[in-house]
């Protein structure tokens, strides 16, 4: 049989899928009508050639090239939910490709920080001001030093470009962003899954905290989280191992609390920490957290969770995944004959090589506004404004968590009493406006965080006196914060550059997010209540203080693909599926279609798990 697919041009940057051979396309696959898809695919722009294809008289198939980059399933993103979603896959039997664009990094053979001493770094942890100066924005961030440099995305290196002021954190590794987070892990209520139908200020979340419910359940027994069971409706009880122990203080402004207000529940805080590793997390290799607080530069325990530790390592030991760092994708490729996405193409970070991969169904994960920006660059003639993005809504609708109001203040407590280790928890309370109904003058409402500590006594003076006067423990102090609901609105968006790219041809993503007449009132309401909260709870000294960061520092954006009923109003269905291209899942926070007041990563987690298992499925059916 002679091959008769004339090539016009060769471009020798496709490397893996397709080769040429004495002027003619060499195909791989066994399948021909997959081979001739995807060479329909390839007419496209930016640094891809545009092949002109004649219809063949025969084909040479042989089993390599498109072949060896075929694989069940494909996830972009290696953070919180991609990790989730390459263990469920993986669990499944599926062949699943893990891309990640940044290094690779290896659960304790990777955390070059993770045991030195304050005096082991050149300036006691902080970074020196040239160097803070050069990348304003990750020096703002809360865990950003010498000792986590080697985790963070530098400014300088990965410019975007801000409409409005947005401090967007990025962790460009294997692990992502799971390497960094806080920890904090709430479910949601039932009423944050009703709430924007039930006061139309979003679309209506096409899930409900039922749907959801077995998946917290899983996810929170794999991942281990310390926490106790509250029965407090706003702040649903989980699976739980042992929780964290608030501290004399902490216990005496709760009592206090309770005593002033019916409707405000004060709970020890739900943390990713294992405090008694049972049996599923000793099979993981992890053990006990020890109270370092020194999680942001990964921990040589497994004492929290992260995609490092615990969902790669049990993906990798299936034999079901291929990890690829190094990887940055810059589209998602569409088949116009089978209406759907055939693979992903990506370009080496090193090498600027650029390959496409193939697979049936695609997890994009790759953190919410880079997961836009993904779906914004993944043209073709049927979505010439990115992929699935019919109603014109990709990229819209993203929205935040507001942590601009704080408080502190003193209190009298007993001064023969302290605290052992640095608990990875603060003490919470779960929101109390407009939760059954519209009752403020402004929407939803705000979780408020606490805690109580001391620090060393002051002294003067020099010698053996000075010591040991800074051995005594000082007075105690509280702080409180807040986590405040923003509404997503049409004009908080994220769109693509039309003149400026990074090093490897992508778009810059533009942002335009900012704070509205809404989250002032809200502010403006918490510093009020905290203030009166920690009065008739006896503090004194009390100081209220809005920082006036930029959104984006929270990170916790959300938004920008949102979850509907409608798809004329929606970009994804029940099962996290887009509407207009069914074998593509984006369960990252982009998927979000509201923020609650509870910190979203337990909820990505758990709606990952609930489409993936999904995903496998209808696989089984035959039907994507």
């Amino acid at each position: 049989m002679n091959s008769g697919i004339k090539l016009s041009k060769v471009d020798n940057n496709l490397t893996g899928a397709y080769r040429k051979k004495n002027n003619t396309l060499d195909l791989s696959n066994d399948a021909i009508e997959d081979s001739m898809c995807l060479i329909h695919s390839l007419s496209c722009t930016h640094s891809l050639i545009v092949y002109t294809i004649a219809m063949p008289d025969t084909l040479h198939v042989n089993t390599k090239g498109v072949a060896q980059n075929s694989f069940d399933a494909i996830v972009v993103g290696s953070g919180i939910s991609g990790g989730w979603s390459a263990k469920e896959l993986c669990d499944q039997g599926l062949k699943t490709l893990l891309l990640e664009r940044g290094k690779d990094v290896v659960h304790l053979k990777d955390y070059p920080t993770a045991t030195k001493n304050p005096w082991d770094f050149p300036h006691r942890g902080k970074m020196p001001p040239p160097i803070a100066e050069k990348d304003p924005v990750v020096n703002r961030c809360y865990a950003y030093g010498e000792a986590t440099d080697h985790f963070f995305v530098k400014d300088h290196e990965h410019p975007y470009v801000q409409e409005k002021p947005f401090d967007w954190i990025r962790g460009y590794q294997v692990g992502g962003k799971s390497l960094l987070w806080a920890r904090q892990t709430q479910r949601w209520s039932k009423y944050d899954f009703e709430g924007p139908g039930r006061d139309g200020f979003a679309v209506d979340w096409p899930i409900r905290y039922d749907d959801l419910a077995p998946w917290y359940t899983h996810v929170e027994r794999f991942a281990g989280i310390s926490g106790n069971k509250d029965g407090v409706e706003t702040l649903p009880d989980g699976d739980f191992l042992p929780a964290w122990e608030m501290n004399c203080v902490e216990k005496e402004i709760q009592q206090k609390i309770k005593a002033h207000y019916k409707d405000r529940y004060v709970v020890q805080g739900r943390c990713a920490h294992l405090t008694q590793p049972r049996d599923i997390h000793i099979q993981q290799g992890r053990t006990q957290c020890q109270a370092r607080s020194l999680c942001e530069r990964g921990c040589p325990f497994g004492g929290y969770f992260s995609s490092n530790s615990t969902t790669i390592p049990w993906a990798q030991r299936t034999g079901n995944l291929t990890l690829r760092p190094n990887s940055v994708v810059h589209s998602i490729i569409y088949d116009e004959q089978k209406q759907k996405a055939i693979g992903v193409r990506v370009i080496d970070t090193v090498t600027h090589v650029a390959t496409e991969y193939f697979a049936r169904i695609i997890f994009v994960n790759a953190a919410c506004l880079n997961t836009n920006l993904i779906l914004l660059n993944s043209t073709s003639n049927r979505f010439p404004n990115g992929l699935g993005n019919d109603n014109g809504l990709l990229g819209k609708f993203v929205a935040f968590h507001n942590y601009r109001g704080s408080l502190t203040a003193s209190y009298d407590g007993p001064q023969d009493k302290y605290y052992y280790g640095r608990r990875p928890t603060a003490v919470m309370m779960p929101n109390f406006r407009n939760v059954y109904k519209q009752e403020m003058d402004f929407l939803r409402g705000y979780m408020v965080h606490y805690s109580a500590s001391r620090g060393r006594a002051w002294a003067d003076g020099i010698g053996g006196e000075y010591k040991d006067a800074l051995t005594e423990a000082g007075g105690w102090g509280i702080y409180m914060m807040m986590q405040g609901e923003t509404i997503p609105k049409e004009s908080n968006h994220v769109r693509l550059s039309k003149d400026q790219k990074d090093e490897w041809g992508i778009p810059q993503l533009i942002t335009s997010v900012g704070y509205d007449d809404n989250d002032e009132k809200l502010l403006k309401d918490f510093l009020e209540q905290g203030k009166e909260m920690l009065e008739k709870a006896g503090c004194t000294n009390i100081n209220a203080r809005d920082s006036k960061q930029a959104p984006g520092l929270d990170i916790h954006e959300m938004g920008g693909v949102r979850m509907g009923r409608d798809p004329k109003t929606s970009m994804l269905n029940a099962w996290n599926q887009l509407h207009q291209c069914k074998n593509v899942f984006v369960t990252d926070g982009a998927c979000m279609t509201s923020t609650s007041t509870q910190n979203p990563s337990l909820t990505f987690m758990a709606i990952t798990a609930r489409a993936a298992n999904h995903a496998v499925e209808e696989l089984k059916k035959g039907t994507l």
